[in-house]
């Protein structure tokens, strides 16, 4: 019989992307995301970093292995998703680190997202043109 694996659990949001993670303390560093490789799931460098962030500068040591699950917006928002619930998770593990990633941001939501639009305009704040005549 096989030992079950524990595990932290949190959830991140950005915009309409939702994230849940499974973040395994003693890993060998696996990262998959949507049943898919990391790399291949967030193809470009700056995305990659931006999901590694909470680890290069949280002062993390440790290896993890970590599954994650995100529907919902863009790829960007996506992988900020997926950021936020990988650091939640971290902080949940052990409390020190809660200063130094709240220093950086990672713990805080970025509650921006798209503005609904208006009646009479256009979009949000595009207005028709005006003619004088």
């Amino acid at each position: 019989m096989e030992k079950k694996k524990t595990y932290l659990y949190a959830i991140g949001r950005r915009k309409n992307a939702t994230a849940s993670v499974r973040v395994y303390p003693k890993g060998k560093g696996d990262f998959t995301v949507n049943g898919k490789d990391m790399k291949i799931y967030f193809m470009t460098p700056t995305l990659q970093a931006k999901i590694l962030e909470p680890f290069k500068n949280g002062g993390v040591e440790q290896v993890y292995d970590i599954t994650a699950q995100t529907k919902g917006g863009g790829i960007n928002g996506q992988a900020e998703s997926v950021r936020h619930a990988i650091t939640r998770a971290l902080v949940k593990e052990d409390e020190d680190r809660r200063v130094p990633m709240k220093r950086l941001g990672l713990l805080k939501r970025d509650p921006r997202a798209k503005e609904r639009r208006k009646f009479g305009l256009k979009k949000a704040r595009k207005a028709p043109q005006w003619s004088k005549r």
